[in-house]
């Protein structure tokens, strides 16, 4: 295997690592060269990098991620459960469309963040409060590309399976499921990232302990490189639940490997 294979193979790899290490190259460059700053109120990847080592070799920095994980969990799972097939049911049936769109809309339209002291004091303080916001976050993307994936089947596929005597469960899963499932990715992706923000914004207000409590309180103490840290950790975990994500996506549908666009 030549240079050129092993680009091919690997390069989605290569060119995110390198774009990574030229933006942190010219973020250092740029704040020891060239601007000048004050450390107080901002920090450079060295500094970043010595509190990230600082961070990863304590107690804190892992039980804090351990915390924040098992919310998340509670509330993405949740997230999963409930609006994939609230989604699937509007595609398929127009009267529930009708009758939930405009509700369902009109929410995700709205502010939901700002509800998270409203839902503090309805869940108390802890892991319910913080499950329920990572939820109200994460489940509308679940819900609208589930429909906007079953609104896009292919009916001639449908009347196919039907007069073949196939019954609803086989249009389930011989027809809907799959040509929902680059939906239901899409949608997985969007709501990982809304349901980090549930997490941080769940244990900024209503946590003594939590990745987000921690962020919020070097933020308040003025640590910039700690709190940096922890913002690049929370990145780094969503690209790789992202990552993660797709290579499923490949696993049950290798078909899909073809159809990237090169």
């Amino acid at each position: 295997m030549d240079v050129k294979e092993i680009y091919q193979k690997y390069r989605r790899l290569v060119l995110g690592v390198i774009s990574l290490i030229s933006l942190v190259a010219l973020w250092e460059f740029a704040l020891t060269y060239v601007i000048t700053y004050d450390p107080f109120f901002f920090t450079t990847p060295s500094y970043i990098i010595v509190a990230a080592k600082e961070l990863l070799l304590g107690d804190r920095l892992w039980r804090d991620l351990a915390v924040s994980s098992h919310a998340f969990l509670w509330g993405f799972s949740a997230a999963v459960i409930i609006g994939i097939p609230i989604g699937a049911v509007m595609g398929w049936r127009r009267r529930v469309e009708y009758a939930l769109d405009p509700f369902l809309t009109g929410l995700y339209a709205s502010p939901l963040v700002a509800l998270a002291p409203l839902i503090i004091l309805v869940f108390g303080v802890g892991l319910t409060s913080k499950a329920v916001l990572i939820f109200l976050l994460s489940v509308f993307p679940f819900i609208f590309n589930t429909f906007s994936g079953v609104k896009s089947t292919d009916q001639l596929l449908v009347n196919v399976v039907r007069s073949f005597g196939g019954k609803e469960r086989h249009l389930y899963f011989k027809v809907i499921l799959p040509s929902t499932l680059p939906y239901l990715v899409a949608g997985a992706r969007l709501a990982i990232g809304r349901g980090i923000v549930g997490v941080i914004v769940g244990e900024f207000f209503a946590s003594s302990e939590g990745i987000g409590f921690a962020i919020a309180q070097f933020g308040d103490t003025y640590r910039l490189p700690e709190m940096f840290v922890g913002i690049i950790i929370l990145s780094l975990i969503a690209v790789a639940l992202t990552e993660a994500l797709r290579k499923f996506e490949l696993i049950i549908a290798p078909y899909r490997a073809d159809m990237e666009i090169r």
